[in-house]
């Protein structure tokens, strides 16, 4: 169950930070570790130094340029977030994420990303948005401010603590396996060429249409073949719409 889950780290901005969350990980003999457009050198003195003996995880990490390909096979996106939303979205507890990890990987393709945001700024909306859920630590209020690897830490510590459980999940037929991060994108982008296509969705004027949207589908979990079966109804609605003035 372990291996097949990702620490995801967006724009990180100090080399010792991914060192340290590559040890917080190997701590709990997490492994797969992919860094999202980080603003400085990720291998260098100080993370391998920081990493104290991970430094494999440093060098190994995988650097891609957008979210989008850092979870693009992930089943279950889940972002972590201090700050309360205008748009509020699915909220769970470390205690409460690592509780739904042994069903959520019971499928033997299923992927899980845990995504972390900038140091100074976090996760941005359209980022959260692209979560199927959002994770809180239930810091001090007085003092909530939680360095990067601390975070990876407890996150890092609910996912060994529900593997050393061992509570055996049902099992996940093929024709039930949830669809990707990928193929929902792939369908939100169909989605909204549909809903402009017969006048439903104006994108000068979106009034949080497609976020609403996106959250009721991502909370619905949906699975392959049902992500086919409404992309099938979205084809058949686009060949039945008017021509649209240019």
């Amino acid at each position: 169950m372990l291996e097949r889950i990702r620490i995801v780290l967006i724009g990180t901005s100090h080399p010792g930070n991914i060192g340290a969350t590559a040890r917080a990980m190997h701590n709990m003999a997490l492994s797969d570790l992919t860094l999202v457009a980080p603003r400085c050198e990720p291998i260098n003195a100080d993370s391998v130094s920081r990493a104290s003996g991970a430094d494999h995880l440093v060098h190994g990490a995988r650097v891609v340029d957008t979210l989008e390909a850092a979870v693009a096979d992930c089943t279950l996106v889940v972002g972590a977030s201090a700050r309360s939303r205008t748009l509020p979205w699915p909220m769970l507890s470390p205690r409460e994420l690592g509780e739904r990890l042994p069903q959520e990987l019971a499928a033997p393709d299923a992927r899980v990303a845990l995504v972390f945001g900038r140091e100074d700024s976090g996760l941005t909306n359209a980022e959260l948005q692209r979560c199927h859920a959002h994770v809180h630590i239930p810091t001090n209020p007085d003092f909530s401010s939680l360095n990067l690897a601390a975070a990876v830490q407890v996150l890092a510590y609910e996912c060994r603590q529900a593997w050393l459980a061992g509570e055996p999940a049902d099992p996940v037929e093929a024709d039930q396996a949830l669809a990707t991060h990928a193929e929902l994108e792939h369908y939100f982008a169909h989605l909204e060429r549909t809903l402009v296509a017969i006048g439903f969705h104006d994108p000068a004027t979106p009034r949080q249409l497609m976020a609403r949207l996106r959250r009721f589908t991502l909370r619905a979990r949906p699975e392959r073949m049902e992500l086919n079966i409404l992309r099938g109804i979205l084809t058949e609605t686009e060949k039945l719409a008017p021509p649209r003035d240019e």
